[in-house]
């Protein structure tokens, strides 16, 4: 994916609960609120390192409050739960577009393999920690 791509539109959609985003090589999408949520980039989802990444339930319903710019390169979006830590880099964007099936369904069946789902906001301990801590916790020392 070249980092060169560039989004040509980014709307949100009047309810909030659709960020809908072109690019310069012709690719469109809808991307979800309740889907960009749970991919977050932030430290606070994907952890310090691809074993602290959680899986978040409970997302059904977020709507995105704020689309901000990052400079040239990015969004920051807010959601209406409050998260708000995560740039979303345009190659970033396209890549949760273009893989959005795959990326969805493997996040369907984490939910269920942790005995979460879309309605109820919980959260699974992150694979091989203890009680807790860590990113988001305030325990991790980035926040």
């Amino acid at each position: 994916m070249s980092e060169d791509l560039w989004p040509t539109e980014i709307r949100l959609s009047a309810d909030r609960r659709v960020l809908n985003v072109a690019f310069e090589d012709g690719a469109r999408y809808a991307l979800p609120a309740e889907y960009l949520r749970v991919s977050s980039p932030s430290a606070e989802v994907q952890g310090h390192s691809p074993l602290e990444r959680k899986v978040i339930g409970g997302k059904r319903s977020v709507a995105i409050l704020a689309v901000q710019p990052v400079g040239n390169y990015a969004v920051k979006l807010g959601f209406d739960d409050m998260h708000d830590t995560g740039i979303y880099g345009w190659g970033y964007l396209h890549t949760l577009g273009r893989e959005y099936e795959t990326r969805w369904n493997t996040y369907l069946g984490e939910l269920a393999e942790r005995g979460l789902d879309r309605d109820t906001a919980r959260q699974a301990p992150v694979k091989g920690s203890g009680s807790g801590g860590g990113c988001g916790s305030g325990s991790c020392g980035c926040h």
